[in-house]
């Protein structure tokens, strides 16, 4: 049973697993109660800076709700709503056929809620000379297969390799559709000399202070001091650099939803809650470096 349930309002698991948007048809009016409505929130990492300044805003204009909201990693909060102990999870990621399957010997249907849309930035130390990687080229880098940047075109300088941790959707988005080039086929994994970083805040202060680094970061986390490289799909280009632009006018070649999952659709101040961040918490999206539904 969600979290939901023992706090108030009840999460119905009546509705099938589906790709939706969070759309507001409708907005609910608030429910008065004497008591604070509580909604658990956990999960990606990507997403925590997004998901507290929208449970900041939203507690300012409903008071009578309380959002908590962890991190953790994409996985990690899936794994807590298929518990039954958070509300809604945080996913940089869709889940996996084996969390659905997990969820649903829970007695769980999960919901699935696009609440925005992120690029992954290819980032570099600004002393890097290098602009512009392809798909291909970024792949091979990040299996191993290219270990020095003098094989793209830079300085004879060995390529240190940074990744987020396994339990990041982050993580896996990158291995899948990167790393792999969307071949569901595919057996490749990262090389066994990438370091595994737990935030992307750490990914951020390692490229600062090393040269010879590249890591992969959610567009929202790029700094001034990190230098983000060009992707493109084939050798012959357009090399295209991440942007809002770039991601609705599909450009960019690594871009991919955020979501939220609950448990069946949601009710009271949880549906509320989703439906207030598809519409005016969308300024917040922008604000933050992420890209709006619209």
């Amino acid at each position: 049973m969600c979290a939901g349930a023992r706090l108030g309002f009840l999460l119905l698991a009546v509705t099938l697993l589906g790709g939706c948007e969070v759309r507001p048809d409708r907005t609910p009016e608030p429910t008065s109660s004497s008591a604070a409505q509580v909604i658990e929130n956990k999960g990606s990492d990507t997403m925590v800076n997004l998901a507290l300044a929208w449970a900041e805003a939203f507690m300012q204009i409903y008071p009578d709700v309380r959002i908590s909201v962890t991190g953790g990693g994409s996985g990690t909060g899936i794994a807590a709503m298929i518990n039954g102990t958070v509300d809604v999870a945080n996913a940089s990621r869709e889940m996996k056929p084996e969390e659905i399957a997990s969820a649903r010997a829970n007695g769980i249907e999960p919901l699935e809620h696009q609440v925005a849309r992120d690029a992954i930035a290819i980032v570099v130390n600004p002393a890097n000379p290098i602009s512009q990687l392809t798909l291909q080229q970024v792949s091979d880098i990040f299996v191993g297969k290219i270990t020095r940047w003098s094989q793209v075109g830079g300085e004879d300088r060995p390529i240190v390799l940074l990744s987020r941790e396994s339990n990041s959707g982050t993580h896996v988005y990158f291995l899948e559709e990167v790393i792999r080039l969307g071949d569901t086929k595919s057996h490749l994994l990262f090389s066994p000399e990438t370091l595994l970083l737990p935030s992307s805040e750490g990914i951020v202060a390692e490229v600062r202070s090393n040269p010879n680094a590249i890591g992969y970061d959610g567009l929202g986390y790029v700094t001034a001091d990190q230098k983000v490289v060009a992707v493109a799909r084939e050798p012959s280009g357009p090399f295209i650099l991440p942007s809002v632009t770039t991601v609705h006018d599909a450009t960019y070649p690594i871009a991919r939803p955020l979501y939220m999952y609950t448990c069946g659709r949601p009710e009271g101040a949880l549906d509320l809650y989703l439906r207030w961040i598809a519409s005016e918490g969308q300024a917040l999206v922008r604000e933050l470096g992420f890209v709006p539904l619209k």
